[in-house]
């Protein structure tokens, strides 16, 4: 009986140390290649390349603003003079804004502030709310019963407008800063006050609703008020 035997090789590896030039223009480098022999294969070259290209990225560079939209910038006589607004202050406005943009509003108004104080939750502002018995979501269910629902297929500029209420709020809070006489920043203190300050506006009318009266803006007031008040 014929017998029948199945072909057999041995595999061995040599490494030969490749020779090249380099590119000065490249910076990729070559690992010595790896041959492999084999009776049935022949010669076969693995080439291993490692490359050490990192991705390029571009500087990145920000301005922070330490100040609000103003209707009345010339209320001072020197830039200065003019009142910054503390970062509280401004991380709660850029949440109102925020809040707008969620409720597909097409502007920002006394209602967009009211939110982003509480959104921040931080600020001396949003502990007197909901020390009050205000939350976010209370909040939000009287804007949809005042303003309505919002429509869906609609999109929101990425920095919806001021209503013409929201802007008197600011500048409620910067006037309000000056007359007092007092060094420091504008709080979130102030901005609420703006906002109750503006009675046709929404903001109001939610806070009114929820609770909120003439007495507990005063004291808040009061509170603003004394020398060296400052966020916490």
């Amino acid at each position: 009986m014929a017998s029948h035997t199945l072909f057999s090789s041995s595999i061995t590896c040599t490494h030969h140390q490749s020779i090249y030039k380099p590119d000065p223009f490249s910076s990729i480098t070559h690992i010595p290649t790896h041959s492999l022999h084999s009776k049935w294969l022949g010669i076969t070259k693995l080439s291993i390349k490692h490359s050490h290209i990192r991705p390029k990225t571009r500087p990145v560079s920000a301005t922070v603003s330490f100040s609000l939209p103003t209707a009345n910038p010339e209320r001072v006589d020197s830039a200065d003079k003019v009142p910054k607004w503390s970062l509280k202050g401004i991380k709660s406005f850029a949440m109102g804004e925020l809040e707008a943009r969620k409720l597909k509003f097409a502007n920002t108004g006394t209602e967009g502030i009211l939110m982003g104080l509480l959104v921040e939750g931080t600020n001396r502002a949003s502990k007197l709310l909901r020390a009050n018995g205000f939350t976010l979501t209370k909040v939000r269910e009287e804007v949809i019963k005042l303003i309505g629902k919002p429509d869906f297929f609609y999109y929101s500029p990425e920095h919806p407008p001021l209503t013409e209420s929201a802007q008197k709020a600011l500048d409620w809070a910067v006037d309000e800063k000056l007359k007092s006489g007092n060094f420091g920043e504008i709080t979130t203190s102030h901005l609420l006050l703006g906002v109750w300050s503006q009675k046709e506006g929404a903001g109001y009318k939610i806070m009114a609703t929820l609770g909120f009266d003439d007495e507990k803006a005063q004291q808040l007031h009061s509170l603003v008020s004394k020398p060296g008040f400052a966020e916490d």
